[in-house]
């Protein structure tokens, strides 16, 4: 028997109108020139803004790697000055850690790779033996190592 009060109607072309937009978000590391990096449709399809892409995640993971082994507080800085100027260097440190995540999280083989060079070339040069001055025992840096 069949239900009263309930009729079947047709879908009609503005209920089924669907949104189709091309994405340029991956979910699997890829190999390319095109996709989003950090901002909405940056660096797009533009070759020569991926190049920009790739220079400026170089410059972040150097300089938080920068942040993670200098040494800019003198020993006699008041206390609470030097821990004005540690919060702000943590500050800048993890936002930059951060949007590094993002530009990461692009999944771009090239951003990973070049994000690994800049932190690799960052400890190299300030936070390994190879440029120590002498053998002796180290002073403390400013800031803790990160750690998750």
């Amino acid at each position: 028997m069949p239900r009263m009060g309930r009729t079947a109607m047709a879908p009609t072309n503005q209920s089924i109108h669907v949104h189709q937009r091309k994405s340029l978000m991956n979910m699997s590391f890829y190999w390319g020139s095109y996709g989003t990096v950090v901002f909405s449709h940056f660096p797009g399809f533009r070759t020569d803004m991926y190049y920009v892409a790739l220079v400026g995640t170089f410059i972040t993971a150097f300089f938080v790697e920068w942040l993670c082994h200098c040494q800019l507080i003198k020993p006699n800085t008041n206390n609470v000055v030097a821990g004005l100027i540690q919060t702000l260097m943590v500050t800048i440190r993890v936002s930059l850690a951060y949007v590094l995540m993002l530009a990461l999280m692009s999944f771009n083989g090239g951003i990973f790779l070049i994000a690994v060079a800049g932190h690799a070339l960052g400890f190299f040069l300030f936070g390994s033996r190879a440029f120590k001055k002498s053998a002796s025992p180290e002073k403390s840096i400013d800031l803790p190592p990160m750690h998750c």
